[in-house]
């Protein structure tokens, strides 16, 4: 008999290396998911409940890592991102869709990569659909009056969606999600994107005609240098007499003090917002009282995005692009 040949020892496979992440801003939610996906994608997460702070020119705290992750109300400034290079930061991800917050110029400079966290659309478009409806049957007075002890009915008979045309400005994944969501009610849509190649296969026009067109105009794009102010004096002047504006993008698409004078005219019929310009801060925003004051405006303290289902998403997305820029 021939002599059997030794087996050979299991091959060693050795461990995947783990990746430092600082997350800053984390709320008790965000740091409960963290712990509990951040093994799977062989990722060390440093929890961190304060926001991005720097002091002198050192970060507090010292990440110690090459990525670290801000929420979307935190604003990363320049001396912000001169501190996180000097602290040896390479990466710095948002937990956002939006990343209008991050001086993308200086970090383009300084060589750190931005990175944001795309989550389903189904919540935001669920949320807009349900402020369209909101705007278009006038719930703040009805609430408002339901409030007050008072249960007659108004003097005016509300529309029905199916008999308006809606403008969707943005058709990228939650333009879409929501004009999905439209087709349902039967309205007219009308979609206008700014983006080159944008999805979308209702009738697209130009912006100013779906202006005109529309008794419901919702935004659905990222706030840059060439949207900020979007929609304005002029372009608020051409909506039809009581039309609706609905955002639940970002405040900045908005020239607020128009919106206001558009609003407390009478011209615009009403406004749906979860977000406005300077919400970040609160009570001191010289807008939101004046909003607030409006019977015409709903406002909704930028809610939209906060289901259970877009902070697993976030979460996942923020481990993983932390993974595959640590290659």
């Amino acid at each position: 008999m021939s002599a059997t040949a030794p087996l050979s020892p299991p091959s060693l496979i050795p461990p995947r290396p783990s990746v430092g992440l600082t997350v800053y801003g984390c709320g008790p939610d965000e740091a409960a998911l963290f712990r509990e996906l951040a093994p799977r994608y062989g990722v060390v997460p440093a929890l961190v409940g304060a926001p991005l702070a720097i002091v002198g020119d050192a970060v507090l705290p010292v990440p110690g890592n090459r990525s670290v992750s801000v929420s979307h109300t935190s604003e990363v400034t320049a001396p912000m991102l001169r501190a996180l290079k000097r602290a040896g930061v390479e990466h710095v991800a948002t937990r956002s869709i939006g990343v209008d917050h991050i001086d993308a110029v200086a970090a383009r400079e300084l060589g750190i990569a931005v990175t944001n966290a795309a989550y389903a659309p189904d919540g935001v478009a669920d949320f807009t659909l349900m402020l369209i409806l909101m705007a278009v049957r006038h719930a703040a007075h009805a609430i408002g009056a339901t409030t007050r002890r008072d249960l007659r009915l108004g003097g005016r008979r509300d529309a029905e969606l199916r008999d308006l045309t809606v403008g969707v400005v943005g058709v990228g994944r939650i333009g879409a999600a929501v004009i999905e969501r439209l087709r349902g009610f039967g309205c007219r849509i009308l979609t206008h994107d700014p983006r080159d190649g944008a999805r979308g296969s209702e009738e697209r026009v130009g912006l100013a005609e779906l202006l005109r067109a529309s008794d419901v105009v919702t935004l659905h794009v990222p706030l840059t240098d060439a949207t900020r102010h979007l929609i304005g004096r002029e372009e608020l002047a051409v909506m039809p007499p009581g039309a609706v504006l609905v955002n639940t993008a970002r405040g900045g698409l908005v020239d607020t003090v128009a919106l206001l004078g558009a609003l407390e005219s009478g011209r615009l019929g009403g406004a749906a917002l979860d977000v406005v310009e300077g919400e970040d801060a609160g009570d001191a925003n010289p807008y939101l009282g004046l909003l607030r004051a409006l019977p015409n405006t709903i406002i909704t303290p930028h809610t939209a995005y906060f289901t259970e289902a877009a902070l697993r998403d976030t979460v996942e997305a923020t481990l993983v692009m932390a993974v595959e820029l640590a290659r």
